[in-house]
């Protein structure tokens, strides 16, 4: 089971920037309706992308995170690849839309070689 890591400024370069998985930061509030609704679908994605880690960043808790990647609404979902952002997400969506916009919908790698006829 892979369970959401909380983050923290102190905690963010070490659990994101250097991870040598792929991170989607879930950046959101405790007040917000969307944001609850999105925790099971990434809880969700988490489970089934053992290759992913999901980490949460409480944006009343941690402004200065949220200002450093221009988080204007929330939910604000960030995949980061190799310590660079490389997909955002504004809003809730549900899983398949959700795995869509972030290129994981394919869950197995595609053969590498000429496509079958």
């Amino acid at each position: 089971m892979n369970k959401a890591v909380h983050v923290t400024t102190a905690s963010f370069e070490e659990q994101v920037l250097l991870s040598d998985q792929t991170v989607i930061v879930d950046f959101y509030a405790d007040w917000c309706g969307p944001c609850k609704m999105l925790a099971p679908v990434l809880e969700q994605i988490g489970n089934e992308h053992g290759d992913v880690k999901i980490a949460k960043v409480n944006v009343d808790e941690e402004p200065a995170l949220a200002e450093r990647y221009r988080v204007r609404g929330i939910p604000h979902v960030v995949m980061f690849r190799n310590g660079k952002v490389a997909e955002q997400v504004l809003g809730y969506k549900p899983k398949a839309a959700l795995e869509a916009s972030l290129g994981l919908n394919g869950s197995a790698p595609k053969p590498v070689g000429p496509n079958p006829a």
